[in-house]
């Protein structure tokens, strides 16, 4: 495996992060799969293209790009192993020969120079310990006037999921994980940041749109409640209170669920995003 700076990342991803992640991917596609469709429209995938899908993760989005190129290749990278192995025996029992995986990280894998048309994300870029140097290296990647598209979490205000978390402060240390520009999953959640960031790695045409969509966590509040208190930010403030601040944690998030069950008993809760594209440019800066 190649030299890793994200050493912190690699350690959860390749842990009960990574094995919760690689054994609830269906229910993670539920829950963020309403991007999908959005961020593969923006990368603008042609039939020929070879696209690098960075965090890919279980390869939900590295698949779906591939079936866009059947005449070109889609290359997964993610820091963890577990999520791999999931990515590649789904694209073997998907039947998707055009899709491969390898574990790295993004900051500092040694991409082929110039290779890819596109690079891709679904929420894998937010955890860069240099995120300039991190989409640097991606450019690299691409070829002269390939393009970048991701999706990454806007205000957590805006976020569902992260008004459940909020309910629970009177039971459980929430403090302040969704503020713009601190390290981790809302690292980008400011557009002026993700511009200055694109732009300090050498991009150009840089856009950056409200996506919003719609997420299903669970069958019932009680089954939703158990899937969020289940995932890394769930347990971590699980792990901080007494046994009594749970139970009473569960039974205020399964109530604040109940709120949110659609027609068919499902739990959905809203997510916003930021869809950001920008290009490599076609000549270094200063050449025609």
């Amino acid at each position: 495996m190649p030299d890793v700076v994200n050493t912190d990342q690699e350690k959860a991803w390749n842990g009960p992060e990574g094995a919760h992640w690689a054994r609830n991917q269906d229910r993670w596609n539920a829950v963020n799969g309403g991007f999908d469709e959005p961020l593969l429209d923006a990368a603008g995938i042609a039939p020929d293209h070879r696209i690098l899908d960075l965090g890919c993760g279980a390869g939900q989005t590295t698949l779906l790009a591939a079936r866009r190129a059947p005449r070109g290749h889609a290359l997964g990278l993610d820091l963890s192993a577990p999520m791999l192995a999931e990515a590649r025996s789904r694209a073997a029992r998907e039947g998707v020969s055009n899709a491969s995986f390898t574990q790295g990280d993004a900051q500092v894998h040694p991409f082929e120079t110039g290779v890819s048309d596109v690079a891709i994300s679904r929420y894998g870029v937010m955890f860069f310990a240099d995120p300039v140097a991190a989409f640097g290296n991606v450019g690299r990647a691409l070829r002269p006037g390939g393009r970048l598209a991701f999706v990454c979490p806007a205000d957590a205000r805006l976020n569902g999921w992260v008004t459940a978390v909020e309910s629970l402060r009177d039971f459980l240390p929430v403090g302040d994980f969704g503020r713009p520009g601190l390290p981790g999953m809302f690292s980008l959640a400011a557009p002026d940041r993700i511009r200055d960031v694109l732009d300090a790695a050498g991009y150009t045409d840089i856009t950056v749109d409200r996506a919003e969509a719609w997420g299903t966590w669970g069958q019932g509040a009680d089954d939703a409640a158990r899937f969020l208190l289940g995932t890394g930010p769930g347990r971590h403030l699980l792990e901080q209170a007494e046994a009594n601040a749970r139970d009473r944690a569960r039974r205020t998030l399964t109530d604040h669920l109940r709120d949110h069950l659609a027609a068919d008993g499902t739990v959905r809760l809203r997510s916003t995003s930021w869809l950001v594209t920008a290009d490599r440019p076609t000549a270094p800066a200063g050449r025609p």
